[in-house]
């Protein structure tokens, strides 16, 4: 039986401590897909289409890593795609509340699905997209934090 998880996210961009978790959760499973969510109620910096292919030429053609979009219930999406579990990464101690929360919701709306927190390497444990965004938004120098084709598509994307 092949043991599948979902990572889910926005992935608005994706960072360096996205890449650690994606890297741990493949080591752990035998396939990783990479949920890119669209959410109605945020307003992203890139589209989903561009935030999807943003992944894939990051990452590019890992053997056992997918990249699909999300959209709907994520529980749905792990029982359609037959996985057994969601990767998310936890930072700190202030990821763990609202984490914990979406992981009791999910367990009581679909009980064969297990959610496995992952830590990044210490290094990545104070980076966020939003932060990300908010050093470009700055003119800020994003290199040590994000992949270089997703600097340069902050940098074209606002302009800096």
């Amino acid at each position: 039986m092949i043991r599948r998880a979902i990572y889910p996210g926005s992935f608005d961009p994706v960072t360096n401590g996205h890449l650690d978790v994606i890297d741990r959760a493949r080591k752990l499973f035998d396939e990783v897909i990479v949920a890119v969510a669209h959410n109605d109620q945020k307003q992203p910096l890139f589209p989903l289409e561009e935030r999807l292919a943003l992944l894939q030429a990051t990452i590019g053609k890992i053997k056992n890593v997918e990249i699909a979009p999300l959209d709907g219930l994520l529980v749905d999406f792990a029982v359609a795609r037959k996985a057994s579990a969601v990767i998310r990464g936890l930072r700190a101690i202030s990821d763990f509340e609202f984490e914990f929360q979406m992981a009791l919701m999910n367990r009581k709306l679909e009980a064969t699905v297990e959610t496995i927190f992952l830590m990044p390497k210490e290094e990545y444990t104070y980076l966020s997209s939003r932060i990300v965004k908010e050093i470009a938004r700055l003119g800020g120098d994003v290199s040590e934090f994000v992949p270089a084709r997703v600097a340069k598509a902050l940098r074209t994307k606002l302009k800096r």
